[in-house]
């Protein structure tokens, strides 16, 4: 796995369903070496109250079934920063 195959499953799978309220995700680092795969939310998930919630239901869950190897998925997002995230 490299991280060009993460994201092109972020892109093609997970990102639509965020798109659907203005957010995306991106990969702001991935280590091949410690599987430690840290990203970043942005749109109207940036800041969003229910950003929390849509990575451990959602974005951890997807992540993990189709990469098992996978050892951490940490959002790196600063969420109180930004402007105007889709719900205030």
């Amino acid at each position: 796995m490299i991280q060009e195959d993460v994201q092109k499953y972020i892109d093609d799978t997970i990102n639509p369903g965020l798109a659907m309220h203005g957010g995306y995700l991106t990969i702001s680092e991935f280590n091949p070496e410690t599987m430690v795969l840290k990203i970043e939310m942005g749109g109207g998930c940036h800041g969003c109250a229910s950003s929390k919630v849509t990575l451990k239901l959602m974005i951890d869950n997807a992540l993990r079934d189709e990469f098992p190897s996978l050892t951490e998925i940490l959002d790196v997002t600063d969420h109180n920063i930004g402007m105007n995230p889709y719900y205030v």
